[in-house]
C-alpha cells in the first residue's frame, strides 16, 4: 500500500511539473505550419522534424524550415519556463548582454529584440534573430536568406504575433 501511494505520489509530482513547465504547451509547427513557413520564404521549404518535449528547465517546441531552392530558412522556437528555472527576462537580457547589437522592438510582449547579420553580431549577412518575451515563455525566431533586413523583421514580427497570440 505505501509503495502504491508513494508511487502515486511520484505521477503527481510529475503531471505538476508538466504543468508548470507549461500550462498550455504550445506545438510551433501547427502555429506555422509549412505552407505558410512557404509563404514567408517565397519558395518550397523540406519537410521539417518538429520537436515537443518537457526539458528540465521547461516545456520546448521548435521547428525548423529550410528553403528547397536557396539558402532561405524560418526557425521557430518557444521555451515556456517553470517556475524554478532560469525566468525569460533574464534570459532575454543575458543574450542582450553577450555582444552585439540587438535593436529593440516595441510592442511585442513583454520585452522583445532582433540581432541582424551586421559582423558586430556574430551572423551571416541577410540573418536576423528575434527574440521575444511574454511571462514565463521565451520566443526565438530566426530569418535566413532574405536580404531585405526591413521585410525579413516584418515577417519575424507577424511570426511572433501569431506565437504570442496563443500563449
Amino acid at each position: 500500500m505505501r509503495a502504491g501511494l508513494c508511487l502515486a505520489g511520484v505521477i503527481v509530482s510529475l503531471l505538476t511539473i508538466s504543468l508548470l513547465a507549461a500550462e498550455k504547451p504550445l506545438d510551433v509547427s501547427a502555429i506555422v505550419p509549412k505552407a505558410e513557413a512557404e509563404k514567408i520564404l517565397g519558395e518550397l521549404v523540406r519537410n521539417p522534424a518538429p520537436l515537443n518535449a518537457n526539458g528540465k528547465d521547461g516545456y520546448y517546441s521548435k521547428c525548423n524550415y529550410y528553403g528547397t531552392k536557396s539558402v532561405r530558412s524560418l526557425l521557430l522556437r518557444v521555451r515556456q519556463a517553470t517556475e524554478s528555472t532560469v525566468d525569460p527576462l533574464t534570459e532575454f537580457d543575458q543574450i542582450a548582454s553577450s555582444g552585439g547589437k540587438m535593436k529593440v522592438i516595441e510592442g511585442l510582449g513583454d520585452k522583445a529584440g532582433m540581432f541582424n547579420g551586421a559582423p558586430e553580431n556574430g551572423l551571416p549577412p541577410n540573418v536576423i534573430m528575434l527574440y521575444v518575451v511574454k511571462g514565463r515563455s521565451f520566443i526565438t525566431i530566426g530569418i535566413g536568406g532574405i536580404a531585405d533586413e526591413a521585410a525579413a523583421l516584418e515577417k519575424a514580427k507577424q511570426v511572433a504575433q501569431k506565437i504570442l497570440a496563443q500563449l
